[in-house]
């Protein structure tokens, strides 16, 4: 059975300093594991008032450099199985603007399909897919699950279970996992602080490598 979980960094339109928008995923054979992992790490390691919290997110304020490091360290020794897309958004293709507006449902289903092509072929007869939860202009989350289900159907066993669902965060360890591994990612390509730290500690979960959207020159892990 096939669990991935997934979370993105960024944003689509240009309010922020931030210029790539990346979606990261994981795939563990035993999620609750990596779930109740992270959450006795969280208990024990963070500042005893973020222990408590339903939610604890890379980009939170108060970890330090350090701790923000061990956490993905340790995040690494969980076994997740890491894939990744990535744009800039600057490439973002006039087929996804409508005046001066991102179609961000219809842009965000497509890098999350591109993604997923990542796994295709696959002849895993249950495949799951959880994503966090995003509100969608254009589309409804209904809207959401048929598309990427049509999309992956011709790749999977005729009687595969295919289940797509959008989780609240606060409620999903994973999903911050995710969370953590995209925000990580998304500092090395930023040329951020700790950027090249990150980069050396997820290198050897990562399968194969980043994909790049819309552009023919791609950056590599």
């Amino acid at each position: 059975m096939a669990h991935i979980f997934l979370d993105e960094s960024g944003q689509f339109a240009k309010h922020n300093h931030e210029e790539y928008f990346i979606v990261a995923s994981f795939t563990i054979g035993e999620p609750r594991r990596t779930a109740k992992e992270f959450r006795k790490w969280v208990s024990t390691r963070f500042p005893k008032r973020m222990r408590r919290q339903a939610e604890i997110k890379w980009s939170a304020t108060g970890i330090s450099d350090e701790l923000r490091l061990r956490t993905l360290k340790r995040i690494s020794n969980l076994d997740v199985r890491i894939r990744y897309v990535y744009l800039l958004r600057n490439n973002i293709p006039s087929e996804y603007r409508d005046e001066h507006k991102i179609k961000d449902g219809f842009l965000y289903t497509n890098v999350v399909g591109e993604l997923l092509d990542m796994y295709l072929p696959n002849t895993d007869v249950d495949f799951r897919v959880f994503c966090d939860q995003r509100k969608l202009s254009g589309l409804t989350k209904a809207d959401f699950k048929e598309a990427i289900i049509a999309r992956m159907l011709p790749n999977l066993p005729q009687k595969a279970i295919i289940q797509i669902e959008t989780l609240d965060s606060t409620s999903s360890e994973n999903i911050q996992i995710a969370d953590w591994v995209a925000g990580a990612l998304a500092r090395w390509h930023e040329k951020g602080p700790l950027g090249d730290e990150c980069r050396a500690i997820l290198k050897e979960n990562i399968i194969g490598e980043g994909k790049e959207l819309f552009s023919s020159t791609a950056l590599y892990l």
